[in-house]
């Protein structure tokens, strides 16, 4: 069970790593107002209503496209904190309560209220079962 346990653990820390550590970058397309595509890690495709850009450079008719690409990057951290020392009194306290309270997850009930462990069993003196016999002939 305690094998489990740490391998369970360890699979958790390295995910909180993982995560903690990722940066990525989450790419919407509005069509007016309305939020038309959401993709993360790549460029919104848009929904085709682009304006097209004018052939000639000396034209002087520019109109405002109806359509906005905005871009979200959320940025993971770079340097990794290696030493416990710098872990705050709190930090402690909230990490020791976690595993305290992740490890009784797992231990199940203990019964251990038998009030019959302080009688002993009654000799058995008579066959009882051979007195209560009856026969038919």
């Amino acid at each position: 069970m305690k094998t489990i346990f740490r391998k369970i653990m360890a699979l958790l820390m390295a995910f909180v790593v993982l995560i903690t550590t990722m940066s990525f970058t989450v790419n919407m397309h509005y069509c007016g107002e309305t939020l038309v595509e959401t993709t993360v890690f790549q460029k919104a495709e848009g929904c085709g209503m682009e304006m097209q850009k004018p052939s000639t450079d000396n034209c002087a008719v520019t109109t405002k496209s109806c359509c906005a690409d905005k871009k979200l990057t959320i940025e993971g951290q770079n340097e990794l904190q290696h030493s416990v020392d710098k872990i705050t009194f709190d930090q402690q306290v909230f990490i020791a309560s976690f595993i305290y309270t992740y490890i009784k997850l797992f231990e199940g009930e203990r019964i251990t209220n038998t009030s019959f462990d302080a009688y002993k069993p009654p000799l058995v003196s008579r066959q009882i079962f051979k007195l209560d016999e009856t026969y038919l002939i």
